[in-house]
């Protein structure tokens, strides 16, 4: 995982450089501060082999087809929402060998097994100490994680 920074001379870019955390970093783990060289490794892997195999074939998402302004408005026409793999296997530029080796993937995949892991995951890497300003036991006290863990069970 890198770290992201604004551009230069733009200081208040920051929502931008936000924005794209949020659909990867944010959505998943939150905004608490995770700092530790520990965690890397986990954070890495869950984002590999889980949470990047179930965004790519299950999650569909839309792509912007027309942008056409009508006075003061825009008017925006979507592709309907496809996966990105099911936008691979439509496409003409990806060989006959890899649409197989896609397909097969996705053959073994399961979504329902794929979130459990990554909460099971998740569980693993919240349960750290964070590195926060917060006082001790405002966010991730030991209450907190086993309610969570009641809840989840």
């Amino acid at each position: 995982m890198a770290f992201t920074r604004s551009r230069p001379y733009h200081k208040d870019d920051n929502a931008h450089v936000e924005q794209k955390n949020w659909s990867r970093v944010r959505q998943l783990l939150g905004y608490d501060r995770l700092g530790s060289p520990e965690l890397l490794e986990p954070i890495n892997r869950l984002y590999r082999e889980l949470w990047d195999p179930l965004q790519n074939f299950f999650c569909p998402s839309v792509k912007l087809v027309a942008k056409t302004r009508i006075g003061s408005r825009y008017r925006r026409r979507y592709d309907r929402p496809w996966t990105p793999c099911d936008r691979l296997l439509q496409s003409n530029a990806i060989d006959p060998a890899a649409k197989r080796r896609l397909r097969e993937i996705r053959r073994k995949l399961d979504p329902f097994a794929l979130k459990d892991a990554i909460e099971k995951a998740l569980r693993t890497i919240l349960a750290q100490p964070l590195h926060s300003g917060r006082p001790t036991g405002s966010l991730r006290s030991e209450a907190a994680l086993a309610k969570a863990e009641n809840i989840t069970n």
